[in-house]
């Protein structure tokens, strides 16, 4: 399924503001059943991008603007090619969680085992795993299991924006039984964690099918987990619809919980307020693109030697600004 995206995010200051420190992870990734077209990220008022890639392989750009502005737009465009994954089996046998608890698996995936962030383990979700008998579910094979947790996450949660927020735990999300995708995503890994099986964070887009039954939004971006499964490597799944992750979702970066791959994440100098809008379109590309894998960048009206951070200068005019996942 070849698909375009756009993503549009927008800082508006109520007066100018000395200096942005930005870094995003945007950029689709590129794997095997996910081919990245083309790439452009364009960020007004002018500044120089670079770029390097995270300790989990995602890719970064960040970028600094010196001089003073009272808005600040960064807009991603991408065209990416996506295959549907391979069919999965009906079940595993039961050995699948022997070779989960093997040396080998908990130490290449020692970051994706240990509750931290998020992804902890809490009063409130040990009373949730009670209530709907989900330590039951470790009876069956590792597969069946996760697969009977997500559809567990999906009836047991409405999904309503606004109720929590991009730093919210995931006890607010328990507690008021409503969230988004971001909640259900690190409710789930908390609870495979729990369970021995390495999960992560996966941020990323989806071209949404109402027809198929998707809840989320539209026009934000979106979360799932992806679970390692020896015999199967990783696997996606999107509690937040019921489905395992297929060729309508846009995978951009992979981590433990949010924190480690928010869309954006900066600071900036100033004591001005801030205001964030945030636009997402995917959909169906009408004609193939033709252009090769490569990126473009805005050619910057200046240039910057070096990345240069905010310091500790006036430390109570340095605001952290990230949005949420929807």
């Amino acid at each position: 399924m070849l698909l375009e995206v756009r993503h549009v995010t927008q800082y508006h200051y109520a007066e100018p503001v000395r200096e942005s420190v930005m870094e995003v992870w945007m950029q689709p990734q590129k794997t095997a059943r996910q081919r990245l077209v083309s790439f452009d990220l364009d960020v007004d008022p002018a500044a120089q991008l670079f770029s390097y890639a995270d300790p989990f392989g995602n890719a970064v750009y960040h970028f600094d603007v010196p001089q003073p502005h009272d808005r600040l737009r960064i807009m991603v465009n991408a065209a990416v090619e996506t295959q549907a994954p391979p069919a999965l089996p009906g079940g595993l046998d039961h050995g699948e969680w022997d070779r989960l608890r093997s040396d080998f698996v908990r130490g290449e995936n020692f970051d994706f085992l240990a509750f931290g962030g998020f992804a902890v383990e809490t009063d409130a979700l040990r009373a949730y795993i009670a209530e709907h008998g989900l330590d039951e579910l470790r009876r069956r094979d590792p597969l069946n299991a996760v697969r009977a947790l997500s559809e567990t996450i999906y009836t047991s949660f409405d999904y309503e924006p606004g109720v929590t927020h991009a730093d919210s735990p995931i006890d607010l999300a328990l507690g008021a039984g409503r969230g988004v995708c971001q909640d259900f995503a690190h409710i789930m890994i908390a609870i495979c964690r729990g369970w021995g099986l390495p999960a992560r964070y996966v941020s990323g887009y989806l071209f949404t099918d109402r027809q198929a039954g998707d809840r989320s939004d539209p026009d934000a971006t979106h979360a799932w987990v992806e679970v390692f499964l020896p015999s199967l490597r990783w696997v996606g799944f999107d509690p937040t619809n019921n489905v395992l992750a297929g060729e309508r979702h846009v995978a951009a970066a992979v981590g433990r919980d949010y924190n480690d791959v928010p869309p954006s994440r900066g600071v900036y100098k100033g004591d001005a307020e801030s205001q964030l809008a945030v636009g997402v379109s995917v959909r169906r590309a009408r004609t193939a693109p033709t252009e090769p894998e490569f990126i473009r960048m805005a050619q910057p009206s200046f240039a910057r030697a070096a990345y240069r951070s905010a310091g500790g200068e006036e430390t109570s005019g340095v605001v952290m600004v990230t949005f949420p996942l929807r």
